[in-house]
C-alpha cells in the first residue's frame, strides 16, 4: 500500500514511496501498486516508469469513499509525560479507525509540547498498514478550555477515574452516533474540569473496573466504539 495525496494531480509517487517501491520492493514496469489519497480513495494501478526518485503509475481502478464508516469519532487525549506513549495510542487507533485526534492541555498534564510532523508519519504509515483510506485528521493541540468550548458533536464523553455515578462507555454509546471522548492526563481531569465539561453537555463514563494508563484508555475507548458500529 502506497500513500498518495495528490494522485488527482500527478501520477507520480513522492520521491520517500517511490524509493521503498523501487529500491526496497525492487518494483518493475507493469507491476500492480495499491494506492490510497487518505481522504477515502483507494486505487489499483501499475508502475510505468520505476525511477527510484519519482516513480510513475498509471490508474487501473478507482474506488471512492472505501471503507467509510457511518459514524465520526474525535478522541481528544492529554499527551503523555512518555511520549512514545502517546506515539502507541495514535498508531492503535489509525489501525482500528479513528477520524479526529485532539491533544488537549489539562491541569495535570506533565507534557505541554508535542512535534506533529512525527504523529503525522506515524498516522500515514498506520493507516497503510492496516489498509486505511481515511487517515484522521490531528488537530492542533489546544487547552482543555478551549476544546470543550468548540466540540459540537452528537455524542460527548469524558472518561474520568473519580467515585462518581456514571455508566460503562458501551451502555450509553448508540451505534452510528459521531461522539467526542475525553481522555485525561496521568494524574486524571481534576475535579473543576470533569464539572465544567459537564455544563458543556458531557456525559462521565468509565472504561471498565481496571485503572487503566491514559493511552490505554484511549485505545479502549477507540475500540469500544468500534465493535458496537460492527454489530
Amino acid at each position: 500500500m502506497f500513500y498518495c495525496p495528490d494522485i488527482l494531480h500527478s501520477f507520480t509517487l513522492s520521491e520517500e514511496e517511490s524509493q521503498h517501491a523501487v529500491r526496497v520492493l525492487r518494483l518493475q514496469t507493469g507491476d500492480e501498486l495499491e494506492l490510497v489519497d487518505g481522504a477515502g480513495g483507494y486505487y489499483k494501478a501499475v508502475i510505468s516508469n520505476p525511477h527510484p526518485k519519482h516513480c510513475e503509475f498509471v490508474i487501473k481502478e478507482t474506488f471512492t469513499e472505501f471503507g467509510k464508516r457511518d459514524y465520526r469519532l474525535h478522541i481528544a487525549i492529554a499527551p503523555t509525560k512518555n511520549i512514545e506513549r502517546l506515539e502507541w495510542f495514535i498508531e492503535k487507533c489509525t489501525e482500528i479507525g479513528i477520524d479526529e485526534i485532539t491533544p488537549v492541555i489539562c491541569r495535570f498534564s506533565e507534557r505541554k509540547i508535542i512535534k506533529p510532523e512525527r504523529l503525522e508519519k506515524i498516522i500515514v504509515s498506520a493507516a497503510k498498514q492496516s489498509l486505511k483510506a481515511y487517515f484522521p485528521v490531528l488537530n492542533p493541540i489546544c487547552s482543555f478550555n478551549e476544546f470543550i468550548q468548540q466540540s459540537t458533536a452528537s455524542k460527548k464523553f469524558i472518561a474520568h477515574c473519580y467515585e462518581q455515578d456514571k455508566q460503562l462507555l458501551q451502555q450509553v454509546y448508540q451505534k452510528s452516533s459521531d461522539a467526542v471522548i475525553l481522555i485525561g492526563p496521568e494524574g486524571d481531569f481534576s475535579p473543576e474540569e470533569v464539572q465544567k465539561a459537564i455544563q458543556h453537555h458531557y456525559q462521565p463514563v468509565s472504561l471498565g473496573n481496571s485503572r487503566l494508563r491514559t493511552e490505554t484508555a484511549g485505545v479502549v475507548a477507540c475500540h469500544t466504539v468500534s465493535l458496537i458500529n460492527e454489530k
